[in-house]
């Protein structure tokens, strides 16, 4: 195993020295060995040192991990943190209220006293990364299959894990890389108190809105500020009134210069998931069967949506966050199939594995070979099981939410609690019952219960498909019905429910029709699909780890070959730059706030323009973050390769400068988590001095900008 692990590196770093820079999303602990030569070519005037170090403050001190799903970076010795308005959607959501629409009108903290808690939100960064593969396998010797060697690993991550946080406040994790063939131990300091300080309106924040998103040119001011706080000792510490500032060990300085063509540009934050190995047969059923399944699903839930929205302000705050959350993915898989039916990825990857078998073959490794064939069979199993857990996810967790919502009571029927547990049990439902009404609209659940369950159901076969729910339907007055009976659609009802239940109460909520048909979904799924998929999906998973190995060995000079996206730190690097999508259209990199203006319908929500922004633009009151020519750059885009979990990524320049910020890829590049295409996949950045702009001029925030560090 030993020496299976150091051929595999050794092949990484002959291959990384033959790659097309713009592609990939490269480990920071191995920029020095894969990138920096080209990196400095290109025009970097860092080292590798200087962006990722465990000895010196480097870039990486500036980056975190903003919540569960977005990147954020430190702009000030004050712990002051920027990421996307989208990544700090839900925290001023949150905060809004019919008398406080913060989405709307915007916030903005003009003191650290106003600064707003936010439970449960969390900024991680990376202390250090190391790689940990012979520990990891230590013992899962050749021979050692299965159950037995995942057991050995287990143990052994354990271990590494126990020793790396010990005598600490760290946290820490194990991540596989290139399909298993690494493992890399990842060193966190995670923040636990972290408050919103300033946002635009949604009308800036989120001007497009769905029309415009993934799409260029783009003109949103999609950004927000938090700040991260801790204890008198500068650690990570829960929320209190006594925590002060942190005082992180780097904070970006930020460009006043702007990016002009050609420019070097790097990308450095959590990419979430990529699937650049998957082979022909995954892709074709993705294209053809899994994204147009996906995308009805939810153009029938965002049909829901909108009209309830629009006809209801206090719907409208209620369920902002969670259509932003649906529509994103929705217009994305659009474009993804879009693009890669375009550029015949079907079919691309079919003359990539009748290449890789002729290697194989010439090489005399017929194991290798037969691995195209392998990946036929086993998806022809395989994806019709992974169709039905796609379809679980997309009714159970972002349809109705009666019923994932009424599952969390189960809890209450278990046998072994005391009275302490139980008590402290009934509370903490209480609290989940409070937040979860917040947001919530029963008429709207009941219409997205009433569209979406015929069309789950008709997209499973027998006997995915629960019978419970499909006996339920049959009633002309299923919706009325389900919604009227049940405890968990009434907030009053279920909070007296809770104040006085008692052990007599368990059949009552055990035949809760909601309880019941949760249940149902869940169980059918659990005793139809779940074995089979796990089963198959282990095998797939070893076959991608041989199939890496293949690639890296007998394809060394065919393609660049990076580790997939993992919600791991990466940096991508590349040019600002523009791209020519079709034939005869020419798209220039960047945008102004003359194409806000030339948008602007103050009829629709989503090319509305704040009065304020119309007023300085009329006056022309740009201030210092003008450009040389006297515009005012709203968002540019570079060939950086970025993905999910990039939302909120720094844009940083040749110097380590933060010159812009990542929220979104062009509709063009939406396919480049399957298949990359230099010549069109193009990410998107908000220009930094728009940034300033709206937090100065037009939010009044020029406190924020005398806290950081602006290069002329």
């Amino acid at each position: 195993m030993t020496k299976l692990t150091s051929v595999f590196f050794t092949l990484l770093i002959i291959c990384g020295l033959q790659l097309n820079a713009k592609e990939g999303m490269w480990i920071p602990m191995l920029l020095k060995q894969l990138n920096e030569s080209e990196m400095q070519s290109m025009g970097l005037e860092l080292s590798a040192q200087d962006i990722y170090s465990i000895n010196q403050s480097s870039l990486k001190d500036a980056i975190v991990k903003f919540g569960g799903g977005c990147t954020g970076e430190i702009i000030s010795s004050q712990g002051l943190l920027l990421t996307n308005h989208h990544c700090g959607y839900g925290q001023i959501q949150s905060h809004s209220s019919l008398k406080n629409d913060y989405l709307q009108n915007g916030f903005w903290a003009m003191s650290k006293k106003e600064e707003l808690p936010n439970p449960g939100l969390t900024a991680t960064f990376i202390v250090r990364m190391e790689d940990v593969t012979q520990k990891v396998t230590h013992g899962a010797v050749d021979g050692v299959f299965g159950s037995e060697r995942e057991k050995i690993m287990a143990e052994n991550m354990i271990k590494i894990i126990a020793d790396a946080t010990k005598d600490n406040h760290y946290e820490a994790e194990i991540k596989a890389f290139y399909n298993g063939n690494k493992y890399y131990l990842i060193v966190k300091e995670i923040f636990k108190d972290v408050r919103l300080v300033g946002a635009p309106p949604s009308s800036i924040g989120k001007f497009g809105f769905d029309t415009d998103n993934w799409m260029w040119p783009r003109h949103t001011g999609d950004f927000s500020m938090f700040r991260i706080y801790a204890d008198k000792n500068n650690k990570p510490a829960e929320y209190s009134k006594n925590n002060v500032p942190y005082e992180p060990k780097h904070h970006l300085p930020i460009s006043m210069k702007g990016t002009k063509p050609d420019d070097f540009s790097m990308v450095f934050g959590f990419p979430a998931r990529t699937e650049s190995y998957l082979p022909q047969t995954a892709v074709q059923y993705t294209v053809e069967k899994l994204n147009p399944a996906r995308i009805s699903m939810r153009d029938l839930s965002l049909k829901v949506l909108a009209e309830e929205m629009d006809a209801d302000r206090k719907v409208n705050i209620q369920y902002a966050s969670k259509q932003s959350r649906i529509s994103n993915a929705w217009k994305k898989w659009i474009g993804q199939n879009k693009g890669l039916i375009n550029m015949d990825a079907v079919e691309k990857k079919g003359e990539f594995e009748k290449e890789f078998i002729r290697s194989a073959q010439n090489a005399g490794k017929a194991d290798y070979a037969a691995i195209p064939q392998l990946y036929n069979e086993l998806y022809a199993d395989y994806s019709p099981l992974d169709f039905a857990r796609s379809m679980l996810i997309e009714y159970y967790h972002y349809g109705p939410e009666l019923f994932k919502f009424a599952a969390g009571f189960k809890a209450l029927l278990q046998e072994d609690l005391n009275d302490e547990e139980k008590k402290e049990l009934q509370e903490r439902l209480r609290e989940k019952t409070t937040a979860h009404f917040k947001d919530y609209n029963i008429h709207v659940d009941r219409k997205l219960f009433e569209i979406l369950t015929p069309k789950y159901l008709a997209d499973l076969e027998s006997p995915e498909i629960p019978v419970e729910l499909k006996n339920h339907l049959n009633s002309d007055r299923a919706g009325e019905q389900l919604y009227a009976q049940t405890l968990f659609a009434d907030e009053a009802k279920l909070k007296a429910f809770l104040d006085d239940f008692s052990s007599e109460d368990k059949d009552a909520l055990r035949n809760d029709p909601a309880i019941l048909l949760a249940s149902d979904i869940t169980g059918t799924y659990t005793q139809t699909v779940k074995p089979a998929y796990d089963s198959l999906a282990a095998v797939i998973d070893s076959v991608n780890k041989e199939y890496m190995t293949a690639i890296m060995q007998l394809m060394s000079n065919k393609k660049q070959y990076y580790p997939d996206a993992n919600f791991t730190l990466r940096l991508s690097y590349g040019k600002v730059e523009g791209y020519e999508p079709k034939d005869g259209m020419v798209y220039k990199h960047y945008t102004t706030i003359d194409g806000i203006m030339e948008k602007m319908d103050t009829a629709t929500k989503e090319f509305d323009v704040p009065k304020k922004l119309v007023h300085l633009y009329k006056a022309k009151d740009y201030g210092r973050y003008a450009d040389e020519n006297g515009d005012l750059i709203v968002c540019f885009t570079a060939s950086n390769h970025t993905s999910g979990g990039n939302s909120g990524s720094p844009a940083i320049n040749g110097k380590g400068e933060l010159v812009g910020l990542n929220f979104d890829r062009t509709w063009e590049s939406t396919m480049s988590d399957i298949m990359y295409d230099p010549t069109i996949c193009r990410n998107i950045m908000v220009d930094i001095r728009y940034v300033l702009f709206i937090t100065d001029k037009f939010a009044g925030a020029d406190h924020l900008i005398k806290e950081m560090t602006l290069a002329n």
